[in-house]
């Protein structure tokens, strides 16, 4: 369910933030108007707690997956949660390339794709990498959620045969996965920082 919620956010959420980089105020192709829409629906997203945005958009998800218990229900919500959580992160790592290299590019008679992804992308791999590994870990704890409201996993063993069961060995066996797992994310993602840095 993670790997899958990642993968989707991963590519949607790059896609959104190169849209917002390009249009927003200080942008590539300044779109001001457009921007404050976008930024708004991305904020407002981003705003929703996790447990909150899988209940309201259990009737798209349905209507999509078909049900809304399982594991491939939950990958829809989670995924418009990451999605925008993603954009602003990448957003913020593309708005922190020095700009004389953006001019520079530009004078060579660049075009804004080329700019993006030679320049700015080429540049902002660390920070993208950092941002990867906080948002991996973050949906790590939203998977778990997910599985109070039946999306099965980790969270459903713990809430189900541990705490609603009294069982704390299974509780707390749960618990320590879920810190394993997160210290592994953690450090494969310090790993490839350092060798791209």
């Amino acid at each position: 369910m993670l790997t899958a919620t990642m993968v989707l956010a991963f590519v949607f959420g790059f896609a959104l933030s190169i849209a917002l980089i390009i249009i927003r105020p200080d942008g590539l192709d300044p779109h001001k108007r457009l921007y404050k829409v976008v930024d708004f629906f991305v904020n407002m997203i981003r705003s929703f707690p996790i447990i909150i945005l899988i209940v309201a958009l259990s009737p798209l998800t349905r209507t999509i997956v078909g049900t809304t218990i399982g594991e491939k229900a939950a990958i829809l919500p989670l995924t418009i949660a990451a999605t925008p959580f993603i954009a602003r992160i990448f957003e913020n790592a593309f708005a922190q390339v020095d700009k004389q290299l953006i001019e520079a590019a530009r004078s060579f008679g660049a075009s804004n794709m080329q700019i993006v992804f030679r320049v700015m992308v080429k540049e902002a791999v660390p920070s993208l990498v950092a941002g990867m590994t906080l948002t991996t870990i973050s949906y790590l704890a939203a998977t778990t959620i997910a599985g109070a409201v039946g999306a099965g996993g980790l969270g459903a063993v713990a809430l189900n045969y541990g705490y609603q069961s009294f069982n704390n060995t299974i509780l707390y066996t749960a618990v320590i996965i879920l810190c394993i797992m997160a210290q592994i994310i953690q450090g494969t993602g310090n790993f490839i920082y350092k060798k791209v840095k």
